[in-house]
Order: structure tokens, then C-alpha cells, then sequence
């Protein structure tokens, strides 16, 4: 008896050691509830992440509504001829189609986590090479060969430099604007270079179905762009690389070898913008394509990518594009100056940016309170 009462005794401390078990579920009750979260998600998405961009759209659309509402409340006379506003509508859209094209590159790039500084002077390098006369004795395609070349050559050193020679993608690229415009002064003695190709210069005098051609190529880009990004292993990995490069790289994904890959898909949406230019232009020269790198930064981020990288969209980045050509357009028919144009282009991206800190530290104190909870 004396032997037996240690042992009756260690049995319920070494059950009161062992850890509560959770009680039975019951597999009906787990399926109704994961019946109810799928089709709750599918009944709240507009609230979920998958809305996001959805609202961010419609908030840009909202505002090119106001801006075709102040220019019928600031030109009645124009906006009462549903002609005119065809036809102006269409040339906004004209307007918008190089940077636009440019724009789609931009929008890769900063989704990466980089930005690219010398998409102007890509422009201005690749529309001066391929007017050059001994470029121009192969014709259209041989313009259009050594535009896309160009610009996907350019691309690629860039590439180079910041990710195999680890230079800060600001300096890189900063260096290659001032490079590239050199260049493109030395190779036309400063001075415009005239288009004789008949084939090219119609790109931006054809018509199709009564919409310009420019805009056709445009369409064209900006499908292709939102097709990698949505639909392809490049568009996520893109995403991942611009969100957290060591998390990418631990993932097994090449992280140089993709930023390398941005920076040439910039250059060669800057080689189509080129012989576009080219075409609306007739000539080339090293001035042109001024400022398009700031124009195709301000455009990606009101569209809602973040400078921080790995977020963005490609149709927000076009219905940014569209904005700006919209506010020119305003502008030009009210009669009033480039300076005050720039100006509220200035106040613009100061706006956008500080909503994105705004939204960007909201998210991030959500996801802090729900990991606390969840803890």
C-alpha cells in the first residue's frame, strides 16, 4: 500500500502538466464557415484589398469629371459644340500618348523599388539616332529598329549600374540624363534633324475608325503593360522585389537580374515613345522629351504608386497621364500660362504624396493593431 501512493499521486501532476486540447469542431460548422468567408469576400470585396485600386480609380475619374465640368463652366462656348469636344477629347488623348507610353515603363520601375531619371533624354538619344541621315537611308524600319535599340541599350546600362554596380538608382539615372542629352547634342551638332520618312511621319496623321493612330499605339502599350504586371510570374515578382528585395531574394527570385530587366522595359517603352515624337514632330533634337521623366513620375504616382515601391496599377497610371493632359488642355483653351500650369502640376504630386503617407502609415498601425490582437 505504502508503494502504491506515489504513483496514484504523480499521475494527476503530470496530467495537470499536459496542455488543455481544444474542444471537437465539427467538419459541418467548418465548412458553413469557410462557405460564409468566401462568399463574404466575394460580397466585400470593395472593402477588402482587392477594392483598393477600384476606389483609387474611381477617385481619378471623378476628378477628370470636375476638370471637363470647370472647363464647360470656363468655356460654355466651346464645351456647347459637341464637335469641339469630340475633337478636343481626342486630342487630349494624342497629347497624352507619348508620355503615356513612357508612363507604362515608369510604373514597372517604381513598383521595383527604383526610378528612372533619364526616360526624357532616352527619348530625346533615340529619336535623334534614328534620324540621323545614315539611319534614315533604311527606312522606316530601320529608323524604328534603332529607335527601340537605343532606348533598350540605354535601358540596360542603367540596369547595369544599379543593380551589378550597385549604384542608388537616383544617381545612375541622373547621371545617364545628363549623358544621354550630351550625346544626343553631338550626334545632331545641336541642331533639329527633319524626318524625310513619309511612313513614319504619317504615324501621327493617320486615322483609324476616326481615332488617331497615336492612340491605337498607346492602347496597345498600356494592355501589353497590364497583362505583365496582373498576369505573368514577371508582373509578381515585380511586386515582391519592390515590396522587400531580401524577402524576394530568399524566395529563390533573381533580384539584380529583374531590376536589370525594369530598366530595359523602360528603354524600350522609351524607344516607341520616340518614333511617336518623332512622328507628331517631323524632326528630332536633343531638347526634346524635356521634362517627360517628371511628367511620367508625377503621372505614376497619381495613379497611386508608391514611391516606396511594390504597389501600382497601370490603369491608374494612365488615367494620371490623361489628368495632366486634361489640366494642359484647360489651361491652353483658357489662355493661360505655362508657369501657372506647372505650378498646379506641383501641387498636385505634393497632394498625392502626402495622401499616400497618409494612407500608407494608416495601413500600416491596422496591420499593427491586428497583429497585437491576433498575439
Amino acid at each position: 500500500m505504502s508503494e502504491a501512493t506515489p504513483t496514484s499521486t504523480a499521475a494527476p501532476d503530470r496530467a495537470a502538466k499536459l496542455p488543455a486540447q481544444p474542444p471537437p469542431v465539427d467538419p459541418a460548422e467548418t465548412a458553413a464557415a469557410a462557405d460564409h468567408a468566401v462568399s463574404g469576400g466575394r460580397l466585400s470585396w470593395w472593402r477588402g484589398e482587392g477594392g483598393e485600386g477600384a476606389k483609387r480609380n474611381l477617385g481619378l475619374i471623378a476628378v477628370l469629371v470636375a476638370l471637363v465640368v470647370i472647363g464647360a463652366l470656363t468655356r460654355p462656348d466651346l464645351y456647347s459644340n459637341a464637335d469641339w469636344v469630340w475633337a478636343n477629347t481626342l486630342t487630349i488623348l494624342k497629347l497624352a500618348s507619348v508620355v503615356g507610353v513612357v508612363t507604362v515603363g515608369m510604373t514597372f520601375v517604381i513598383i521595383g523599388g527604383g526610378i528612372d531619371l533619364s526616360v526624357g533624354a532616352i527619348v530625346a538619344l533615340a529619336g535623334v539616332w534614328a534620324t540621323t541621315v545614315a539611319t534614315q537611308s533604311y527606312g522606316a524600319g530601320g529608323m524604328i529598329f534603332c529607335a527601340l535599340t537605343v532606348g533598350l541599350g540605354v535601358g540596360l546600362v542603367n540596369g547595369l549600374l544599379i543593380s551589378y554596380g550597385r549604384l542608388v538608382p537616383f544617381i545612375a539615372t541622373l547621371a545617364m540624363l545628363v549623358a544621354a542629352r550630351g550625346l544626343a547634342a553631338e550626334l545632331s551638332d545641336k541642331q533639329t534633324q527633319v524626318s524625310n520618312n513619309t511612313t513614319i511621319n504619317d504615324i501621327a496623321s493617320t486615322n483609324l475608325l476616326g481615332i488617331p493612330l497615336l492612340v491605337y499605339i498607346l492602347a496597345a502599350v498600356v494592355i501589353a503593360g497590364w497583362v505583365l504586371l496582373n498576369r505573368t510570374t514577371f508582373g509578381r515578382r515585380t511586386v515582391a522585389v519592390g515590396g522587400n528585395p531580401e524577402a524576394a531574394r530568399l524566395a529563390g527570385i533573381n533580384v539584380k537580374r529583374h531590376t536589370l530587366m525594369l530598366y530595359a522595359l523602360s528603354g524600350l517603352c522609351c524607344g516607341i515613345a520616340a518614333i511617336m515624337l518623332t512622328a507628331q514632330a517631323t524632326s528630332a533634337q536633343a531638347a526634346m522629351a524635356n521634362l517627360y521623366e517628371l511628367d511620367a513620375i508625377a503621372a505614376a504616382i497619381i495613379g497611386g504608386t508608391l514611391l516606396s515601391g511594390g504597389r501600382g496599377t497601370i490603369i491608374g497610371s494612365l488615367l494620371g497621364v490623361i489628368i495632366f493632359s486634361t489640366i494642359t488642355n484647360l489651361f491652353a483653351i483658357n489662355g493661360l500660362t505655362s508657369e501657372a500650369q506647372n505650378m498646379v502640376k506641383g501641387g498636385i504630386i505634393v497632394a498625392a504624396v502626402l495622401v499616400q503617407q497618409v494612407q500608407f502609415r494608416s495601413l500600416t498601425q491596422f496591420l499593427g493593431r491586428n497583429r497585437l490582437t491576433t498575439t
